[in-house]
């Protein structure tokens, strides 16, 4: 059989089921993804030499990391001709890119220095996303930034952010597609600290002033972050999960942000989200993969992956979820790396875009517990497989080809880069 007949043959397997994989295909070439450029240089950026700091690390030497703006927005070209679907580009504020002789510290960066990034996205259609920078900083005081006791480095950060929420809305006015704003750090303390309180206070107050910056709320999206605990913070983080989520509750116009690798490991977000739905007009994540604890891996199309899918799509909230990619492995071919997870992400939003959820619902709403797991089990040994093919037909890429490219750019390119 051809491709194009196995996929008929699927289609009609599903139709049976009441799914109609034509209307699945084109409702996900609709839905925009974020693709993260740090996965290309291993989160270093371009406004400092130093190490990765502030609880989060990259491990591995893979040869061939991006190490100019040039290269990186050449890998990020290659990831776009290999993967299906719809783009954003997020970037951090370290990626910030200036002339010959010029340099601004964070506190003072402005729109011009992203904006070869606002012509590179806007070249091939893409919105941009953004994050302030709060690591990998000689103003990163004791393990602090906006809860540091230390009036000057609180105050150089908030003004940090505040420059963000400019760039933020620069970069929504210049593409024409709303940007999500995340506000993130690593504060926190190694070991049992005497006062939990005052550094959420103060963090609550900066996050506050940063947000207060001038802005229009129909295309900046500011968000608030958690994490468990980071590197040299592993007692205390002062953005916790309860401080965040209540941040977010209490401030208009601030979304909560998820990711799937900022929570204990038996928690998933894949039943946060819909929790969280019940409450918020909108929220957003960060898709990554965590293995024990928020590593950072390839997001895979395993089952949290699939879950967290599901539930976007089965509560009717695609137009509701910010959706990006985050992680980082320098130990494998960073395009592979970027590819297979963007592809992971893009098979379980199609995988959930396949499912007769309107039966489901109908057969829980019964208290048909028997059949309900019959018909779930039954959708594991779908076709699905031969859809993903069609999709990516239709985006005219390669459905499982792709890796011979991966390895010839490798060999070409990033093999020759010193």
């Amino acid at each position: 059989m051809t491709q194009k007949e196995r996929y008929e043959a699927a289609k009609e397997m599903y139709a049976k089921l009441g799914v109609d994989t034509d209307a699945a295909i084109a409702k996900l070439k609709e839905i925009p993804v974020s693709l993260h450029c740090w996965q290309g240089d291993d989160v270093i950026g371009f406004d400092h030499d130093g190490p990765l700091t502030g609880g989060i690390q990259t491990t591995g030497n893979y040869p061939g990391k991006a190490k100019t703006p040039e290269e990186l927005m050449q890998d990020i070209d290659e990831v776009l001709a290999l993967t299906p679907g719809k783009k954003k580009l997020n970037l951090h504020a370290c990626y910030a890119i200036f002339e010959d002789g010029e340099f601004v510290d964070r506190d003072k960066i402005e729109p011009k220095h992203f904006a070869k990034w606002v012509e590179f996205a806007k070249a091939r259609n893409m919105g941009i996303d953004f994050n302030p920078t709060f690591f990998s900083h000689d103003k990163v005081k004791d393990g602090l930034t906006l809860s540091s006791p230390d009036e000057e480095t609180r105050r150089f950060w908030i003004e940090h952010g505040k420059a963000c929420i400019r760039i933020s809305e620069y970069f929504a006015k210049e593409t024409g597609v709303p940007c999500v704003m995340n506000i993130w750090t690593g504060d926190g303390a190694k070991d049992i600290p005497a006062d939990r309180l005052g550094p959420r206070e103060r963090y609550k107050s900066a996050i506050e002033e940063i947000i207060a910056e001038p802005h229009d709320s129909k295309l900046v999206k500011p968000c608030v972050e958690s994490k468990v605990f980071g590197i040299g913070v592993e007692s205390y983080t002062v953005g916790s999960a309860e401080f965040a989520l209540s941040f977010a509750a209490t401030h208009e116009g601030c979304l909560p942000l998820m990711d799937n690798g900022h929570y204990h490991p038996t928690e998933v977000v894949s039943d946060k989200i819909p929790a969280l739905l019940a409450f918020f007009p909108e929220i957003a994540l960060h898709i990554t993969r965590p293995v024990r604890w928020d590593s950072d891996h390839v997001v895979l199309f395993d089952d949290e992956t699939r879950e967290m899918a599901k539930e976007i799509v089965r509560c009717g909230a695609i137009d509701r979820v910010n959706m990006a990619l985050d992680y980082f492995d320098a130990s494998i071919n960073r395009i592979s790396a970027w590819t297979v997870g963007f592809r992971s992400w893009q098979k379980a939003l199609l995988s959930a875009l396949c499912s007769p959820d309107e039966d489901l619902r109908k057969l829980q709403d019964a208290a048909d517990w028997t059949e309900l797991m019959v018909r779930q089990e039954q959708m594991k040994m779908m076709p699905f497989g031969d859809v993903w093919e069609e999709y990516c037909v239709q985006c005219g890429t390669s459905a499982d080809a792709w890796f011979d490219e991966v390895m010839r750019y490798e060999t070409e390119v990033l093999a020759k880069r010193a």
